[in-house]
């Protein structure tokens, strides 16, 4: 991999969201998208879209509308930023056979979101070999400028990691009290994204999951709140 300086800048000099990651512009959106501005790139992961209807198979009753709310949530994202391109960072089905269980009404906003720009699938641990006839192309990984777009973070110093699969949430203190939230984990040179899809779960920051993936300081927690982004210091993080 080419290196790239790291030209990280502290959170404070930046709006709520926006942060440097390995020299390239980032924000992280309240929804829980990656914004890349300047490659006009819109990222999400984890979609687990049918994840409600591959537990129904297994006898367990969940509301079988994650797909639909999902895709509801990425819609008024990607009306917000209209990106050139959208790409999935792997487990965007529950399972091998969700693309088939997907309804003809889920198909179609889909299409929507798809159309007149690039859409390209990551492969992940649950969708090895994404649906390419839903539309777009699929990749094991991909570079945008000197970022790696990848599913499964790689332990050990990956500069300009961009990857998902962790579900990283937060608990911190407010105000209301001990809050648990999804969010961002980043140290400026790599960023794991929360996972995007109505019914995922989440893996706290301070889990030993993460601890391989951090060497440098300060490791920022950027949380979802409702309408913004809290941009936490992970030593204020607290374990569940």
């Amino acid at each position: 991999m080419t290196a790239v300086t790291n030209q990280t800048q502290p959170v404070a000099r930046f709006a709520p969201g926006g942060f440097a990651l390995h020299g390239e512009a980032a924000v992280a959106d309240v929804s829980g998208a990656l914004w890349l501005a300047d490659h006009g790139a819109l990222v999400v992961s984890d979609l687990h879209f049918e994840k409600g209807s591959a537990y129904a198979k297994r006898g367990v009753m969940l509301p079988p509308y994650d797909t639909a709310a999902t895709l509801a949530r990425l819609a008024d994202v990607v009306a917000r930023y209209a990106p050139r391109m959208i790409v999935a960072l792997g487990d965007s089905f529950h399972d091998g056979g969700g693309a088939a269980r997907m309804g003809e009404a889920d198909r179609a906003a889909l299409r929507g979101l798809q159309a007149g720009r690039d859409w390209i699938w990551i492969s992940g641990n649950h969708d090895p070999e994404p649906p390419i006839e839903l539309g777009g192309a699929c990749a094991g990984e991909m570079r945008l400028g000197a970022l790696t777009l990848r599913h499964e973070p790689q332990a050990g110093a990956a500069p300009g990691e961009v990857a998902g699969h962790l579900h990283p949430v937060a608990r911190v203190v407010s105000p209301a009290g001990s809050l648990r939230r999804r969010c961002f984990a980043s140290d400026g040179a790599r960023c794991i994204l929360p996972a995007f899809g109505a019914f995922a779960g989440g893996l706290n920051i301070c889990d030993a999951a993460f601890a391989p993936l951090f060497s440098r300081a300060p490791v920022v927690a950027h949380v979802l709140g409702r309408t913004r982004i809290y941009s936490v210091p992970i030593m204020r993080c607290l374990g569940d």
